[in-house]
């Protein structure tokens, strides 16, 4: 019997490195850097999966080169908006993704941002660091109190509901904005719904938790930061480009709210040069909201898990186009 083929774009942990070896023969990429496209279309050819990240490019070219032997893609991520699902349905190649997962290690780093940016935690850091701390003083760095405060949610999904419970236990007033959201956890977290311009206009503190879509890209641009306080915080643990870079630069450089707070940016990685880097009140990590060991061992299981069965040519655990199978 043969072999499946599979390339993996870049190692993953153990445990779903171990159980992907079990069932195919797997080449795996070992840069820390994506593959470029031209090497993706190159091991594409002839493979029966690809398991990729969000930072690799799955487009229907790419299907395409793999030919017929492709069976399924498996993606290391909740998010998929790097794979075009239409061009793979259309081709009978269903997609699997990790949802679920990450949702308390993302609520709690999220919790994490906010937390260190009211308090100026970052700030407070590097100024020991540089030795500019001389002594106690009555108005050294002074942030904005969490508890009691108004938190704008935007996204009331498993994230936004798992920030919500955290807020509730530091008595936090909470507001979220999302059509499609089920009213029935808003009411038993005592959440309530805005429109997005009176949630901006009301929130202390704004964390997005929405899906990278047309929708939803550079949902928060300049008129969106003029509506919040001037001692408003933005936290963006969803995808960089949900926020438009050059009005989030303008809007802490003028002060028009108090700091932002991000694991993710537009682009991403983020250019050494890039403005929001000069700003003490931009506090900027490398989107690392769901790096524990728990949770990302689980997402390399569960990406087994989809690759496994359908080389099997079994429905995937977690399939993001189901209609694939009708």
């Amino acid at each position: 019997m043969t072999i499946p083929r599979v390339f993996v774009t870049r190692i993953l942990p153990e445990k779903g490195m171990q159980l992907i070896h079990q069932v195919c023969e797997a080449e795996v990429w070992p840069d820390e850097l994506p593959p470029p496209y031209e090497i993706l279309l190159e091991k594409a050819r002839g493979a029966a999966c690809l398991v990729s990240l969000l930072t690799d490019r799955i487009d229907a070219g790419l299907m395409d080169a793999a030919g017929g032997t492709l069976k399924v893609i498996s993606q290391m991520a909740v998010g998929y908006d790097n794979i075009d699902v239409v061009a793979a349905t259309a081709r009978g190649i269903p997609v699997g993704n990790t949802p679920g997962v990450l949702t308390e290690a993302t609520a709690d780093f999220a919790f994490t941002l906010l937390m260190a940016a009211a308090r100026r935690v970052v700030e407070g850091e590097r100024s020991v660091m540089a030795g500019a701390w001389k002594t106690w003083g009555p108005t050294l760095l002074m942030g904005y109190d969490v508890h009691g405060a108004t938190l704008g949610l935007v996204g009331f999904g498993r994230i936004g509901q798992a920030m919500a419970r955290r807020a509730g236990g530091l008595g936090m007033r909470i507001l979220y904005h999302d059509l499609a959201a089920d009213p029935g956890p808003a009411q038993q977290l005592g959440a309530q719904s805005r429109s997005l311009e009176g949630l901006l206009a009301e929130s202390d503190f704004v964390s997005l938790h929405v899906p990278l879509t047309p929708e939803t890209q550079y949902l928060i641009g300049e008129r969106q930061l003029r509506k919040m306080k001037p001692s408003a915080i933005l936290i963006n643990t969803s995808r960089g480009p949900v926020v438009d870079p050059l009005a989030l630069y303008d809007a802490l450089r003028q002060r028009t709210i108090a700091a932002a707070a991000l694991d993710v940016t537009d682009p991403e990685p983020i250019q050494l040069d890039d403005p929001l880097l000069s700003l003490e009140n931009c506090l900027i990590v490398p989107h690392i909201a769901s790096s524990n060991h728990a949770t990302r061992t689980r997402m390399a299981t569960m990406t087994a898990d989809n690759l496994s069965a359908g080389l099997r040519g079994e429905r995937l655990p977690n399939c993001v186009n189901p209609e694939v199978y009708r």
